[in-house]
């Protein structure tokens, strides 16, 4: 997965299981730090793991020697 990708991936997660808007840095308190509730932290965890399953069955690890 590049880096372009994975950001989509922690922007659609963090907007979908968190309601953050976004992940950049806005330097203020209140853009910067959210509250959330336990089950959405938990939410949030499950698909972030979910998407390891699925990128890691997508794309199995190279073993051996492939020469």
């Amino acid at each position: 997965m590049d880096a372009k990708t994975l950001e989509q991936l922690f922007q659609h997660i963090a907007l979908d299981h968190l309601f953050i808007d976004t992940l950049e840095t806005r330097h203020s308190d209140r853009l910067d730090f959210h509250e959330v509730s336990v089950w959405a932290v938990k939410s949030a965890l499950q698909a972030a793991f979910d998407a390891g399953v699925k990128a890691a069955c997508t794309n199995p690890p190279q073993t051996g020697d492939q020469t």
